[in-house]
């Protein structure tokens, strides 16, 4: 019980360190004079894009209940990352994703398209967004241009939200279920190497590890992998 309770204080500390993050670098760029002439502005898209797929990778551990023990705070979780990423709608995304577990790499798969990476990422992305997504992002940003530049919402605000939409298209879907996958998850693993399993996508690389153990958060997937690689005697239990 107190092993549970640790996880899911853990899962939230993280959690809220994750939005506050994106939060705080968001209003400092909002509020920075950087433009494409600054080589750090090339830098800080990648950041803010990197904050944007942590704030999705949370929410989509708060549809496995893995943010929180409390089941309202975790759905709130979900909700508020959801809602900061564009205005998607934790509300689809949650059936949508379950079913992608349910039926991985199957036409009842909503995540799943069997065609090159860009009409797969049509696909993939139509799932979730909708026309009322688009006009509130259209409302916010010409209000939001009354108070911060153009050019700086255009870059770090829309910019690496798109980004980060491929991102995850590509390291969580295409990469992991491209082909076919001759397992029982029907889902591909990146090698082990933990740092660029964190910075290409939270060690979502590891997908099979992913669809093995999905009550297992995304900060602990690395345990999972190396588990898979050099036994389950090599990480300490979780």
């Amino acid at each position: 019980m107190n092993k549970i309770k640790s996880k899911s204080s853990k899962g939230i500390i993280i959690a809220f360190t994750i939005i506050a993050l994106w939060f705080l670098s968001l209003l400092f760029l909002l509020f920075s004079n950087f433009n494409l002439k600054n080589p750090l502005s090339y830098l800080f898209i990648l950041i803010q894009t990197h904050l944007y797929t942590g704030l999705f990778i949370t929410a989509h551990d708060a549809m496995h209940g893995v943010v929180s023990a409390d089941k309202k705070l975790n759905n709130f979780i979900g909700k508020l990352c959801t809602g900061l990423f564009m205005f998607n709608s934790y509300k689809i995304l949650f059936p949508k994703h379950h079913l992608h577990h349910q039926f991985v790499a199957t036409e009842k798969d909503p995540d799943y398209y069997h065609g090159s990476f860009f009409i797969w990422y049509f696909h993939f992305v139509k799932q979730y967004i909708t026309i009322w997504q688009f006009l509130t992002i259209a409302i916010l940003f010409n209000l939001l241009k009354l108070y911060f530049p153009t050019e700086n919402l255009l870059l770090f605000w829309i910019l690496p939200s798109l980004l980060s939409t491929l991102q995850l298209f590509y390291f969580g879907t295409f990469l992991p279920h491209k082909g076919e996958q001759k397992n029982k998850h029907f889902s591909g693993s990146q090698d082990i190497n933990h740092l660029w399993a964190f910075i290409s996508c939270y060690f979502f690389g590891y997908h099979f590890e992913h669809h093995d153990s999905p009550i297992t958060p995304w900060w602990l997937l690395y345990k999972k992998k190396e588990e898979k690689v050099y036994g389950s005697n090599f990480s300490r239990k979780l």
